[in-house]
């Protein structure tokens, strides 16, 4: 039995993730905004915890973890997009309430690790092929997941016991990739267009894909930014 450390467990490809975890008799530590957990199952450990405020995470992290001896994967899913729009027109204030979730939220749960003492064999950042697009309307998810890559960059020269790794998951049917498809206009916002021609993976199959994945990645240097669409 494995040990899995999961943000972002009651929707999406977190939720998908952790189901297909659990099935292979994982036990599975999750957060997620909600007060209460979307799965229910013996092996599956929960806490309710708002990541934008990254002044109360190491202590609820902290007593959330107490009897984790080790981890084997702590996957950084957890991230919310903002809104699509020109850079011009979002303002400082947007960005950084995109940033608190995506990064800074990753650095404390990485420094509650390092605090803790918990081994961690492996870590996977949830990024994005838009961390590398500069595509038009994407400005705070893009800037956020760029930055993302290089904390998790940064903190594998740190973590050498660690191998860490920044994940491009491709397209798959989440709230978000529902929500620009079907609210964002594509002709102001040409990617969306191209995301909407494009491949969108059901979750569950997904999870699967991904999970694979997570063991190739070993063979790449620790810090690297991969697209599972483009891996070897």
């Amino acid at each position: 039995m494995k040990t899995i450390f999961i943000t972002g467990t009651n929707s999406g490809i977190g939720k998908a993730l952790t189901e297909t975890y659990l099935k292979n008799r994982n036990k599975v530590y999750g957060i997620g905004k909600k007060e209460k957990p979307t799965i229910e199952d013996e092996n599956f450990h929960y806490i309710s915890l708002d990541l934008q405020a990254t002044e109360s995470i190491f202590l609820k992290l902290s007593n959330f973890l107490k009897n984790v001896n080790s981890i084997d994967i702590a996957i950084l899913n957890a991230g919310i997009l903002g809104e699509i729009k020109e850079m011009q027109k979002t303002s400082l204030y947007e960005i950084e309430t995109v940033m608190q979730i995506n990064v800074w939220a990753n650095k404390v749960i990485l420094d509650t690790f390092i605090d803790l003492q918990i081994p961690v064999k492996q870590i996977i950042g949830i990024s994005s092929g838009a961390a590398v697009n500069a595509s038009k309307g994407w400005g705070s998810y893009s800037l956020s997941k760029s930055a993302l890559n290089m904390l998790l960059k940064l903190y594998s020269r740190e973590m050498e016991k660690t191998h860490i790794t920044a994940l491009a998951p491709g397209v798959i049917e989440t709230p978000m990739v529902k929500h620009i498809i079907e609210d964002i206009d594509p002709v102001r916002y040409p990617s969306v267009q191209r995301l909407k021609n494009g491949t969108i993976m059901q979750p569950d199959e997904a999870a699967k894909q991904l999970i694979k994945a997570f063991e190739k990645v070993k063979k790449y240097e620790s810090g690297s930014f991969l697209d599972i669409r483009t891996m070897e």
